[in-house]
């Protein structure tokens, strides 16, 4: 079954304050169509069920690369092959860009946008993942102004979030702080290219008299959103990452992850992969 392209209705917008005009006078019934590579996947497959979108992919203010002494910010619109490519992501956040690498093939690569990622909303995304790890706010701008928020805490629920119907992502904020780190990212699925992750894990850590200083860990497809697992954070802090420490760790990822079972893998099997990943993870800060 196929849509029916009638049935549809994608307008241009010329500028940033044009698309956002739109958005504000008829609330709830424009939604922004960017790279399109989860649309048209929904489109051809008679899925798609919203009818009227604005086409932001020609807006230049939600594009470009910039890095001050403290952040890196992207654009909404910045690619995954502009990731890859970008010396200071590839030298300072190489977790973001492995997670480009492994998103879809070339055409979606060169397609797909970060922010269009992170409004898809779900909670098998690449690239999700590793922005938690690295603490990334977002921007969030419409005719009322523009407001900036952590990532953390964004998502609300399987596709759900908290943006208003006349707000669009404008930029993502990455800080310049991961001297030090150590960076493990993972993604588990039935192949190595373009398929969609059973678990996706992406984590930083820093040690410092042999006891972990600083962890962040982030777990995706274990839940209705990709989790940040605090609690397990929490109770690493100041341990060593011996085998003690590690079977505990593991116990409390298992008490912040809610895995199912679905066409593409089992709770079981997600559960205990999820595991084995923090293990791996947290034996390498032990070198």
């Amino acid at each position: 079954m196929r849509a029916f392209i009638p049935n549809y209705q994608l307008t241009t917008p010329a500028s940033l304050a044009e698309a956002l005009t739109l958005l504000e006078s008829e609330p709830g019934v424009w939604k922004p169509f960017a790279g399109g590579t989860d649309l048209m996947v929904l489109l051809e497959a008679g899925r798609l069920a919203h009818r009227n979108y604005i086409n932001i992919w020609g807006l230049n203010e939600l594009r470009g690369i910039e890095a001050t002494d403290t952040h890196v910010t992207l654009g909404a619109l910045t690619t995954y092959t502009e990731v890859q490519t970008n010396p200071i992501l590839r030298r300072e956040f190489p977790m973001l860009c492995q997670a480009a690498s492994e998103t879809g093939g070339l055409a979606i690569q060169n397609r797909g946008t970060l922010g269009g990622n992170i409004v898809n909303a779900s909670p098998a995304a690449d690239s999700p993942p590793a922005l938690l790890a690295y603490d990334a706010e977002i921007e969030l701008v419409s005719n009322r102004g523009s407001r900036w928020l952590p990532y953390q805490g964004f998502h609300t629920g399987y596709k759900q979030m908290h943006i208003d119907p006349d707000e669009l992502l404008a930029r993502i904020r990455l800080p310049r702080n991961t001297a030090g780190l150590t960076h493990y990212y993972r993604k588990v699925g039935t192949r190595k290219a373009q398929a969609i992750s059973k678990v996706c894990f992406a984590a930083v850590g820093k040690t410092g008299q042999g006891k972990l200083m600083e962890t962040r860990i982030v777990v995706g497809s274990v839940a209705p959103i990709v989790v940040r697992c605090v609690q397990t954070e929490a109770a690493l802090r100041g341990q060593r990452p011996d085998e003690e420490t590690i079977a505990a760790a593991c116990a409390s990822l298992v008490r912040e992850i809610s895995p199912i079972d679905d066409i593409r893998s089992t709770a079981k099997y997600r559960l205990q992969v999820a595991k084995n990943l923090l293990a791996d993870f947290l034996a390498t800060l032990r070198t």
